[in-house]
């Protein structure tokens, strides 16, 4: 295989790039739409302008969660080929986002801002749109989180407001509900027509209203035949011509439909059970002193509608024992008031006294609280944090033990209730339920909560087997180290590779060097050689002879000089990559030292956290 001269020295072929003024104001908008997209490594000054921009292209498109099968792995300083491959990738993966500008792999390896500004601008703005999106999600989600197992104080007084009013509607409707006040006799007349059955109905629950009036007179006197019993057949058959007639006849159909119809038992006159026993329960003394209430006003009434039947004696006797009636009941009123007045001032002494109790327990406390201060201000502040933690824990404790007794008694007072509703649905029915049929029940219903927990246990089952995936399929510390170690050991074998390829590749061309100068040399020993006869044979021949000869060492003595100068040159520029690789692996000792201290304190923190961990709980 020969190998084109020239290329032994050749640095790494470098792509074309543009420098004017537009794409600098391009580049620095690009970077600004990064930074304010949220891809802070656009600032720094060390990467290069290529790392900023291809970077944050890459970020974008990992930020819209795009469903694509392609890995965008991005590192700094990376390769020709690396570079190469990333933004074929790039390229590929912008049609299947919909992107509308079109982008070549070489407009972005050689830096074309111009072209390249389009794409960053809508990548970023879509990257800004999935952002939002994901806030909005998870926002809700974490709300409905909270709401599951927590509550404010403004869901709880709505949702006692909703019960009341829920109640109150129910109630109004119970209250308000259509009652049925009579009933068609089984052997009335049929109706026909569909106006009279609505106006029956209605009429059933003690609704009164008209027939629509129509425009057309003979349909109406239609209507009315039809309507008509045939009992009012010759009522109906003049015509009426007015508002009253019209009245008139809607009249005889009402009481004609309430012939049909007959009144249903209605609890108005019924004294209850409940009633007949307040009544019996009264005593006889205020029962006594109704009935003389009663007669009383009853005969009040009876002279102020007969004023005229009675003297002006008596009227005047009537009116005397009405106002002695009332001083006696003023003055009852008055005793009452003085007595509640003697009362709520002997409240308010007491009232009074307490208070100044309080005011000096008051300053006890505040003197109490102060010394409490001092010695707070001289104790240990950690001693101090732990005892209102716990302090705080028992106060918890109490509110929840408060909180557990208070829910208990109003089980206890459910149960309770139910047990008493149950005894009397019992006694009203005249059995009781059999013990077998309320185990019965009771293991039915547990049953049910059982499955009903069994389900929920299988979902959250799955919710943390779905979890533990996820959490799997993120690599751990020590997968990572391992990775490292492997694209370590590749790299070193390829960096092995590439030298050992450069060093034939020097060989050869050297070899062919030396070959070149040989054949030269050869030819030029030759042509000596060939000529040396003829030379000799004259003078003149023989003085141009040696002048060649002198030009011939001149020559090769200018190139032994250059040749020294190109040896200088790479011996000083060869010290100088040492130099330069001396410097690089002082860098990577001091890496790898940094790296192993921060492993050893991060081993630290964690046996810090977990030493925590423990303690607290």
């Amino acid at each position: 295989m020969v190998v084109p001269r020239g290329q032994e020295h050749q640095a790494p072929q470098e792509v074309e790039t543009r420098e004017d003024e537009e794409q600098n104001i391009k580049l620095t908008e690009i970077l600004e739409l990064l930074v304010a997209a949220g891809y802070f490594r656009a600032r720094i000054k060390g990467l290069s302008p290529f790392d900023k921009v291809v970077g944050g292209m890459t970020w974008c498109i990992t930020t819209c969660s795009v469903d694509i099968d392609v890995d965008l792995l991005f590192q700094e300083n990376s390769t020709i080929g690396q570079k190469i491959a990333l933004t074929e990738k790039i390229v590929s993966v912008l049609p299947k986002m919909k992107c509308p500008h079109r982008l070549e792999p070489h407009q972005i390896q050689g830096l074309d801002f111009i072209h390249i500004f389009p794409v960053v601008q809508w990548l970023v703005k879509r990257a800004i749109e999935t952002r939002e999106e994901m806030g909005d999600y998870i926002r809700s989600y974490s709300i409905s989180q909270f709401q599951k197992t927590h509550r404010l104080p403004e869901d709880d007084e709505f949702m006692q407001r909703k019960e009341n009013a829920i109640k109150t509607v129910t109630d109004i409707f119970e209250v308000y509900k259509p009652q049925r006040k009579y009933k068609r006799q089984k052997g009335a007349e049929e109706l026909l027509d569909e106006e009279s059955k609505v106006h029956a109905t209605l009429l059933e629950y003690g609704r009164r209203y008209g027939f629509s009036r129509q425009a057309g007179k003979t349909e109406q006197a239609e209507d009315k035949k039809i309507a008509l019993p045939s009992g009012l057949a010759a009522a109906g058959k003049a015509e009426p011509c007015d508002e009253d007639d019209l009245q008139a006849a809607e009249e005889l159909r009402i009481k004609a439909l309430m012939t049909g119809m007959a009144a249903m038992a209605t609890e108005e006159g019924k004294l209850t059970a409940s009633t007949v026993g307040q009544i019996v329960g009264l005593q006889s003394d205020e029962i006594k002193q109704i009935v003389s209430e009663y007669a009383e006003k009853q005969s009040e009434l009876s002279a102020e509608e007969r004023p005229e039947r009675l003297g002006a004696a008596q009227q005047h006797r009537r009116k005397m024992t009405s106002l002695n009636k009332q001083i006696l009941h003023k003055t009852r009123l008055l005793e009452e008031l003085q007595a509640k007045c003697a009362d709520l001032q002997a409240k308010c002494t007491e009232a009074k006294k307490t208070l100044t109790e309080v005011k000096s327990q008051g300053e006890k406390l505040d003197k109490e609280l102060a010394a409490l201060e001092t010695i707070e201000a001289q104790a240990d502040s950690s001693i101090l944090q732990s005892l209102r933690a716990l302090v705080a824990m028992n106060e918890n404790l109490k509110s929840q033990e408060q909180e557990f007794k208070a829910h208990c008694r109003e089980e206890m007072e459910r149960l309770q209730q139910n047990i008493d509703n149950l005894k009397a649905e019992a006694v009203e029915n005249g059995e009781e339920q059999e013990p077998n049929k309320i185990i019965e029940q009771q293991y039915k219903t547990e049953k049910e909560k059982l499955q009903k927990i069994r389900l929920l246990l299988a979902r959250r089952n799955r919710e943390i087997a779905i979890l533990q995936r996820k959490i799997d399929e993120v690599p751990s510390r020590a997968e990572l180290t391992q990775y490292q170690k492997r694209f370590i050991e590749l790299y070193s074998q390829v960096s092995a590779t590439h030298k050992e390829t450069k060093q034939f590749f020097t060989l050869y061309n050297t070899l062919d060097d030396k070959k070149v100068y040989l054949e030269k040399e050869v030819n030029l020993l030759n042509s000596i050689h060939d000529n040396f006869h003829q030379a000799m044979a004259s003078s003149g021949s023989r003085e141009q002879f040696l002048r060649q000869m002198e030009q011939i060492v001149e020559g090769i003595k200018q190139n032994r000089m250059k040749m020294e100068k190109k040896k200088q040159e790479n011996k000083m520029r060869r010290d100088q990559l040492n130099d330069e690789y001396l410097e690089l692996l002082e860098k990577q000792r001091l890496y790898f030292k940094t790296v192993k201290e921060f492993k050893e304190e991060c081993r630290k923190n964690e046996m810090l956290l977990s030493k925590l961990k423990a303690s607290s709980s």
